[in-house]
């Protein structure tokens, strides 16, 4: 069978070939994008339960600060950052750059008073967006290839039936002998396209489930933030 099959793609047409190779081609790259999604919500899921469970010890703004610069590619580090120097610009009248412990504690003793976290809030909504649309990218091409692979292939089969049929007009005959090769070459783009879509489309919704329900756990973090926050400022105040 796996002789039959290669012997029909290599003695297809060019177009039939062009087909193939296309459908080849957005298959490669969404089984690149599928890898290397699956190892990238692993690391996140990893470093992410090292980042909250500093977080959720409930330690200082400069021990967790520290923490969200060990591992800024992580979404829910990269929000604490956001709003932690939203917040460090309204105790200090300008944009703060912290950059280690030492800093922080300096700025500790210049703090002002906080009359709203609105400023703070915003700059957390804007942090997931940014997020939300760093874990949604390449997922648009795994949606492009499970909704038109299956049409390429349509194409090509298409295309290899009717050069089958004018084969027959040709010849006068239409025996089985004579229209069963040309069908068989032509549904090869047929199940080409459906071996590209099939995988691209269960890895476009697996991965959008996993980005929702992650930005989902980003704005409860969002929501833990400013409940901490308020807390800092009563104990202040």
């Amino acid at each position: 069978m796996n002789g039959s099959v290669a012997n029909l793609v290599f003695s297809a047409g060019p177009m039939a070939k062009a087909v193939l190779g296309i459908l080849l081609l957005f298959s490669v790259i969404s089984w690149a994008i599928i890898a290397h999604k699956f190892r990238m919500f692993r690391k996140l899921r990893r470093e992410a339960a090292a980042f909250l469970s500093v977080f959720y010890d409930q330690s200082s703004f400069a021990t967790i600060y520290a923490a969200s610069q060990r591992s800024r590619n992580n979404p829910f580090a990269a929000l604490f950052a956001a709003g932690f120097q939203e917040l460090r610009t309204l105790q200090m009248g300008k944009p703060a750059r912290v950059r280690g412990g030492a800093r922080l504690a300096e700025a500790e003793a210049e703090k002002r008073p906080i009359r709203s976290l609105g400023t703070v809030e915003r700059s957390l909504k804007r942090a997931i967006s940014v997020e939300a649309r760093k874990l949604e990218s390449s997922l648009s091409f795994l949606a492009t290839t499970g909704s038109t692979a299956p049409f390429i292939g349509l194409f090509g089969t298409v295309w290899g039936v009717m050069n089958s049929f004018q084969g027959i007009g040709l010849r006068g005959s239409a025996s089985l002998a004579v229209v069963a090769p040309g069908i068989s070459e032509a549904l090869i783009a047929t199940a080409a396209g459906l071996a590209a879509a099939i995988p691209a489309v269960m890895g476009y919704n697996f991965f959008l489930s996993r980005t929702r329900a992650l930005t989902t756990e980003l704005e409860n973090f969002a929501g833990d933030f400013l409940l901490l926050t308020e807390r800092e400022i009563l104990n202040q105040d």
